[in-house]
């Protein structure tokens, strides 16, 4: 697969002083980085044998084992350093990672008491870089977003329907990460082809509420597991409340809020496939709710001129911040989103707003949401900040794997 032509292969000029000795295939970088992602200013020289794809070990610039990583000579990143240190890599690393990401899941956390669906491997978190798993039912949804995790996912699923007791995968690369990594589109398709079942849809079940999951229409791997808990606290705090789910996608906190009491829930989604699923989402738990299809910076506009309010009101929209390049624009966004859903929560009201941009700092989050309160001469009291469950852990060293985050507050 050759690789793009405005981004040419890490490759040595000459050998380096030394590398006769190293363990190959390998790769040299230029500075010492405790990040998983090396990008290509970064690298010094790679061995001649280093493939895209290929598990190399890292040496830093003196010559000093640094660990070991995936590299993607072309790619956008193309080193991911999955271990740190010395050490050789052990022969089962990767079954070993496998067995103790399900073993957090089914014995630490005990996701299963909870609900049949839940976030498996995610990805860095869990010492995989390009792979993530969520479990639904007895269905796996794979997400792929390097090479290295595409030439290995015919291993690795195999291992975790034995460890789960799955039967069936349902396998996605996206096309952005396609072209980072400079692979052929149509060879990535035949290739997931392979691995997946084909199936378009499952149900679940969570904390009570049961849920449609559409794999061929569906966001990311079908459904946001990472929203769980959220979705349970919001319903314990609704009891007798008109709530209003702003970007409500298939209708998790809309039904969680109806199932927990509220006297009316209204979902707004500019998804037309999204709110078809809602509504089959709230029929499945004989709930009835309020659907609309429309944009949802219009409706709140229109909502704000009618002098509508909620006692609650929830904002989760999709990623708004899509790289560094674009982050004023995805950040703007998120404050005009945030200033019109503001205006629409009653005084004494609850407030749950949410981004699950990577890249945009939790701290800017919240002075952002704080700010435009105080700008419209109203005050936060904050109750509640919080993430996605701890199936989806943050990886010390990777600050954007924190990529969603909330705010829970009454408004006043």
């Amino acid at each position: 697969m050759p690789a793009p032509s405005h981004r040419r292969p890490v490759r040595p000029r000459s050998a380096p002083v030394g590398s006769d000795g190293w363990t190959t295939p390998w790769v040299q970088i230029k500075y010492f980085n405790f990040h998983p992602n090396f990008f290509p200013n970064m690298i010094l020289a790679a061995s001649p044998d280093a493939k895209r794809g290929d598990v190399v070990a890292v040496y830093d610039r003196e010559g000093q084992p640094f660990g070991h990583g995936f590299f993607s000579p072309g790619g956008r990143v193309p080193l991911r350093v999955f271990q740190h240190g010395p050490a050789p890599l052990a022969p089962d690393h990767f079954t070993s990672a496998l067995r103790q990401a399900v073993d957090l899941r089914l014995q630490t956390l005990a996701l299963p008491e909870q609900s049949d669906a839940f976030r498996v491997v995610h990805a860095d978190a869990d010492g995989i870089p390009g792979l993530m798993v969520d479990k639904f039912a007895d269905v796996l949804a794979v997400e792929l977003s390097n090479a290295a995790a595409l030439q290995r996912a015919g291993e690795w699923i195999p291992l975790l329907h034995q460890l789960l007791g799955t039967k069936d995968a349902v396998v996605h690369f996206d096309a952005g990460p396609v072209r980072a990594e400079g692979l052929v589109p149509h060879q990535v398709e035949e290739q997931v082809a392979l691995l997946s079942s084909g199936l378009s849809a499952t149900r679940i079940s969570e904390n009570g509420v049961r849920y449609h999951v559409n794999f061929a229409e569906g966001h990311k791997t079908g459904f946001f597991c990472d929203q769980r808990d959220n979705r349970a606290r919001l319903g314990q705090w609704v009891k007798g409340k008109r709530v209003l789910d702003i970007c409500c996608y298939s209708g998790g906190f809309s039904v969680a809020a109806k199932m927990g009491g509220a006297s009316e829930v209204t979902g707004v989604d500019l998804d037309e496939k999204a709110i078809e699923l809602a509504e089959k989402n709230a029929k499945l738990n004989q709930q009835r709710i309020d659907f609309v299809h429309a944009d949802a910076f219009s409706w709140m506009r229109q909502m704000q001129r009618n002098a509508s309010t909620w006692d609650v009101v929830v904002l989760d929209p999709p990623k708004l911040v899509h790289s560094r390049e674009g982050f004023d624009e995805g950040k703007a966004r998120y404050h005009d989103m945030n200033k019109l859903a503001l205006s629409l929560v009653a005084p004494g009201g609850l407030f749950v707003t949410f981004s699950c941009s990577g890249l945009m700092p939790v701290e800017q989050f919240e002075e952002l949401v704080i700010g435009i309160a105080h700008r419209n001469g109203r005050k936060l009291q904050i109750l509640e900040r919080a993430g996605p469950g701890p199936d989806h852990p943050v990886l010390s060293n990777c600050p954007e794997s924190r990529y969603l985050k909330s705010l829970w507050a009454r408004v006043w």
